[in-house]
This record gives C-alpha cells, structure tokens and sequence, in this order.
C-alpha cells in the first residue's frame, strides 16, 4: 500500500449526524442513542479521504478531565498510510488547545495497537484485568501522553 501522500484530498471533520451509518459499520461497541449524544458533544472525528469516509475516533473526559481516546479506526483499505496518526495528531491539537495538558488511550494487550501509540509518544501507565467479563479477555493497557507542561500539583504529572 501506499503511504498518505500530502496530494491526497485528506479531512478530519467532526462527526455530524448523517455519520451514523458509517460510525456504526465501524464501531460495535456504542449504541445509536449514545452515537447520537457523543456526535452532538463535538466528540467524534471523522476521516475522509478523496471524498470517502475512512476511518473515525471517539473521546470520553476519564474522570471528567482527561481526554480518553475510546475508539479509533480506520477502514481496512485506508489502513497503514499514516491516516491514524494523523487522525491521533488532530485530536491530540485539538485537546491541547482545549487547555488538556494530557491524553489517555487504551487497548487490549493481545493487540498491536500499543506499539502504534507508543510509536506517537504514549507511555505505558497502568493496565487493569477485565474480570467482569465472563471470556476472560487479555489484559487493558492504559497509555498517556503529555499535550502541555502539567499545572503544578497536576495528579497525572508523575506520569508525564
């Protein structure tokens, strides 16, 4: 494949409600209601290249102050052409300019997915067992990254 090339006609949107299907093609694991109230909360991005939507990102506030990246995929044609970073990279601005001084994602250790944020500068910062599922699934890798210079007394600032 490819890499992205700067010539690709290549957006990072908010999402908008006639999204939905495309999100929901994408994403399993959020209902149409709670799509509904994350898109009208500016919490979702869209990626769309040459015109075609390629790929998404969703975002909670982990303890309502600390951007969690929920959700991001790219659509397996877009896929290692640098979409996700980039997508990652917009998201990351736009939390910084919100004021965020750090950034958290999260995958499951049996995924590759934690060399990709670690290559975008995340650090491993914790990991929790999912005991609550009854499959037993592998172990949740928390990372973080620093987006700004941590307020003194910041509670994230031992692990930036």
């Amino acid at each position: 494949m490819k890499t992205m090339d700067n010539k690709e006609n290549v957006i990072i949107r908010r999402a908008v409600p006639q999204d939905e299907s495309f999100w929901l093609s994408l994403d399993e694991h959020i209902s149409r209601s709670d799509l509904a109230d994350k898109i009208s909360a500016g919490a979702c991005y869209v990626l769309v290249v040459a015109g075609d939507n390629a790929g998404i990102l969703r975002y909670g506030l982990f303890w309502d102050n600390v951007p969690f990246c929920n959700m991001l995929v790219v659509a397996p044609g877009y896929r290692g052409r640098g979409f996700g970073s980039a997508m990652m990279r917009r998201w990351e601005r736009d939390m910084a300019d919100l004021g965020y001084c750090a950034a958290l994602t999260s995958t499951r250790a049996d995924e590759t997915a934690h060399f990709f944020y670690r290559k975008l500068g995340y650090r491993k910062c914790g990991s929790i067992w999912p005991f609550w599922e009854s499959s037993h699934p592998p172990e949740e890798l928390f990372f973080v990254k620093s987006l700004l210079p941590p307020p003194r007394g910041y509670f994230l600032k031992s692990f930036l």
